[in-house]
């Protein structure tokens, strides 16, 4: 077995990447992006064993400020996860010797923990082989089949939903893809001003730069927009990666919520996917996977399920407790209480539940 960390710089991550299907989240560009945003350190591992192949690409980052020889692993923004090619998949041994790798690999990187984001489609009841300990089930995802015909992904979606977007048409509203640079300060009003709105946690805040980058994704990123007698009322951006589209990010004017143009905004999208040979149109699921309200909007687009799924290792667990000890003076509260609140990695967690 043969592991190897991989930075951006290396010709190797896109020759890997070449080999095995991925999504955007997998990319160069988008790992360089987010890892802008968070001031964090893009890299991937590659292992390696005879012909099977595990790829994770991930941002390293300090656990405190003050401590600067203490780091742990994060997934980039979204559902990045594992890579594996077909005889990877097919050998539960390889992949749980992997993880032990991993560990390893990570541990003499003075990596205390990581918690990595796994795809809802490419690594797909991967909760079947890995440890129970490690890898656990955090709720649903939605994604719509764009394999089925026109007629039978019009069929899945909700009457109430197919009533709203043919009143939207018939009102006059029009959808339609836009050039990314030319719309995105539209983009970013709206966007912000619906966060606002629905009083979103900072973490889903974005700073400008953060969208300018963005626009190195080329033609892998899309910005979708919704007008009414000349006034944009919703926009969304969208990746598109090896089949796959993402429903990134989204937000509708206030004065048009009534009208639901985001309805409208979904539907020209996945057929829009559909025409250019995509496979599958990724929803994802609710704020911090619940069914909450964006999952109820989203749910309504498809009866297609997916579980999502996070692998949660602690590489260093003398380090580990260390931390989670430190945390709990901060908060004036017990440790044993930040350790089974649920939160991972504990010493992150800023407060009890």
């Amino acid at each position: 077995m043969k592991s190897q960390i991989i930075n951006l710089s290396s010709n190797l991550w896109t020759d890997i990447l070449k080999t095995l299907p991925h999504d955007i989240y997998h990319e160069l560009e988008y790992i360089y992006v987010d890892a802008i945003r968070t001031n964090t350190i893009p890299e991937a591992i590659l292992v390696t064993q005879d012909d099977k192949i595990f790829f994770l690409p991930y941002l390293l980052r300090y656990c405190q400020p003050e401590e600067k020889e203490i780091f742990d692993v994060v997934s980039p923004y979204g559902y990045p996860g594992i890579l594996l090619n077909e005889a990877a998949l097919n050998s539960p041994q390889f992949l749980n010797k992997v993880i032990e790798e991993l560990k390893n690999v990570f541990f003499y990187k003075n990596v205390c923990s990581a918690f990595f984001r796994l795809h809802p489609i490419l690594n797909q009841d991967l909760d079947k082989l890995l440890p129970v300990s490690i890898c656990k089930v955090n709720g649903e995802t939605i994604s719509i089949n764009l394999e089925l015909s026109e007629v039978e992904i019009w069929q899945q979606t909700r009457h109430s939903d197919r009533t709203r977007i043919s009143k939207c048409k018939r009102a006059g509203m029009v959808a339609k893809m836009v050039p990314f640079m030319e719309y995105i300060d539209d983009f970013i009003e709206i966007y912000e001003e619906t966060m606002h709105r629905v009083e979103a946690q900072y973490s889903y805040y974005f700073d400008y730069s953060y969208y300018l980058n963005l626009a190195i994704l080329g033609k892998k990123i899309h910005l979708c927009i919704v007008e009414w007698e000349g006034e944009v009322t919703c926009a969304g951006l969208f990746t598109e990666c090896c089949g796959i589209v993402q429903f990134h990010l989204s937000g509708t004017r206030n004065r048009f919520l009534k009208q639901a143009p985001s309805k409208l905004m979904l539907d020209y999208v996945r057929f829009w996917a559909k025409e250019r040979g995509n496979k599958v149109f990724h929803l994802g699921g609710g704020v911090g996977s619940s069914h909450d309200r964006l999952y109820e909007f989203k749910s309504g687009f498809s009866k297609q399920r997916h579980n999502f799924l996070t692998m949660r290792l602690i590489v260093n667990e003398k380090k580990y407790l260390d931390l989670v000890n430190f945390q709990a003076r901060v908060l004036e509260t017990e440790p044993e209480k930040l350790l089974v609140n649920g939160f991972f990695p504990a010493y992150r967690c800023t407060g009890i539940k």
